[in-house]
């Protein structure tokens, strides 16, 4: 009988401290996740050295709770996966520092994982007994950072085919949630406000890119602003207003997300798509990719769409299982590209 490999996973690339232990990939044992989503919304945004000062207080804690809850020692882990990029060089810092330092003093072997690519595998994790994805995958990664379409042709191997031109798709919800008064984080209270909303209300454009699968969101970003300012002339906005406005922008962002997925699912045959991100985590997004996309679409639960440990487990599992070994040198490296 093969013996289980089990890793501790460590993420702490923005402003979630998070650690979790998952086993051959797949078996979520424990998932501890440490939001500073109150600390950082009063300043309607990440305050990076905020951030960095909170993980390290949490950082331990939330590790031993992650090992409690997995019902496992030091002794009975394979190896430590940590987040080295990108992100938050500070927050970063904090995670791959206490990731070496344990890995040293307990002596395990050390994995470094890119943030993006522990996204992508949070799609591993099984859940209610989800099979495993089919390769090669077209992922689509969408969070405050990122807008990426890329293909997984094998594990660990990844090409990019399409990028944001200029604001990721998260970052354009957070401006637009601040705009109106939604509050931080800006997408699951662009969604809340959508609910009750007509997303035909107002016809804001949609960047239309012909060549490749990039997409843009600043137009649609300032024409939105535009359309506030221009309400807003009349006096404050209404709750309708506001909830139509919501709707209107989701709405946008949604046709240009799937009509470049859709149409690169059909382009390179995939087997399937794969959603990731904590964009990923948008209900609109995902039924309007799994009606409209020829191709089955698979997406983590919410929990596991924003940054967690438990992806760069399911990563570290991969890469521990192909050979890869991160030095005790392992630096961050904030701009990490994924392919």
């Amino acid at each position: 009988m093969t013996p289980s490999v089990r890793i501790l996973g460590i993420e702490t690339s923005c402003d979630e401290t998070a650690a979790a232990v998952v086993e051959n990939g797949r078996i979520l044992r424990s998932n501890v996740v440490a939001s500073q989503e109150d600390l950082h919304a009063r300043y309607g945004g990440i305050v990076p050295e905020l951030a960095s000062r909170q993980h390290i207080r949490l950082i331990l804690p939330v590790i031993d709770e992650a090992l409690r809850r997995a019902g496992v020692g030091w002794a009975d882990l394979s190896a430590i996966a940590v987040t080295y990029g990108p992100g938050l060089v500070g927050s970063l810092l904090v995670g791959v520092n206490v990731a070496k330092a344990l890995a040293f003093a307990k002596g395990l072997p050390l994995v470094g994982i890119n943030h993006l690519e522990g996204h992508v595998y949070a799609n591993w994790i099984e859940v209610d007994g989800s099979p495993e994805p089919q390769l090669p995958l077209l992922c689509l990664i969408v969070s405050g950072a990122h807008s990426d379409l890329t293909l997984m042709l094998d594990h660990g191997k990844f090409r990019r085919i399409g990028r944001t031109r200029d604001d990721a798709a998260g970052e354009a919800f957070d401006k637009v949630a601040r705009l109106l008064g939604l509050g931080f984080p800006g997408g699951p209270a662009i969604q809340r406000a959508a609910e009750m909303g007509n997303p035909e209300a107002y016809p804001l454009p949609r960047a239309e890119i012909r060549e490749g699968w990039d997409f843009s969101f600043s137009g649609l970003k300032t024409a939105t602003l535009r359309l506030v300012e221009r309400l807003r002339g009349s006096g404050p906005l209404t709750e309708q207003q506001v909830a139509d406005i919501a709707a209107s922008f989701q709405e946008a962002v949604v046709d240009m997300l799937v009509a470049k997925t859709v149409g690169a699912a059909r382009a390179f045959q995939v087997p399937q798509v794969a959603l990731a991100g904590g964009v990923a985590a948008n209900r609109r997004l995902r039924e309007r990719l799994r009606a409209e996309c020829p191709v089955p679409v698979i997406y983590p639960p919410p929990s596991l769409c924003t940054d967690n440990g438990a992806m760069i487990a399911a990563a570290g599992y991969f890469r521990f299982r192909a050979g890869e070994r991160a030095d005790l040198d392992l630096d961050v490296v904030s701009n990490l590209k994924l392919e």
